[in-house]
């Protein structure tokens, strides 16, 4: 293994909450591979270099990474809050033509997603602490 590889173990899954993937999937090609990447870094446990962290999450633990394509802009908002897992929380399509604020409404989804993930993590993680404990 190589400088800046990362180990088998320290790959982490990737969850979707509610509609992220289908939106995702909705976006232009050089879009999705942009996002995408960010996202496989973040399983990596690294960080893209064009990710910056979300205002008004508190940190670096819920990240965010835009895409421009044809004149329009796309985010894709995750998170690696949680220890051994990466959520993907919200894509979207940046509508407003001015300033770069995140819409409230937005910012609200987040959160709600946020709290699905980690209601989600909290019970898909209970298993994983059984198996290493049996190791």
């Amino acid at each position: 293994m190589s400088a800046g590889e990362a180990s088998p173990e320290a790959f982490k899954p990737l969850f979707w909450v509610g509609r992220s993937l289908d939106d995702l999937r909705d976006f232009p090609e050089e879009v999705r591979e942009i996002i995408g990447f960010a996202l496989w870094e973040a399983q990596n446990g690294r960080k893209h270099i064009d990710a910056k962290p979300l205002k008004g999450f508190g940190g670096a633990g819920v990240l965010e990474i835009v895409a421009d394509d044809d004149g329009s802009t796309f985010r894709g908002v995750y998170t690696v809050k949680f220890a051994g897992a990466v959520y993907g929380l919200h894509m979207f399509q940046k509508k407003s033509r001015k300033g770069i604020k995140t819409p409230p409404h937005v910012v609200e989804l987040i959160h709600k997603r946020l709290k699905m993930a980690e209601e989600h993590y909290q019970k898909w993680r209970l298993p994983q602490q059984k198996k290493g404990d049996q190791r």
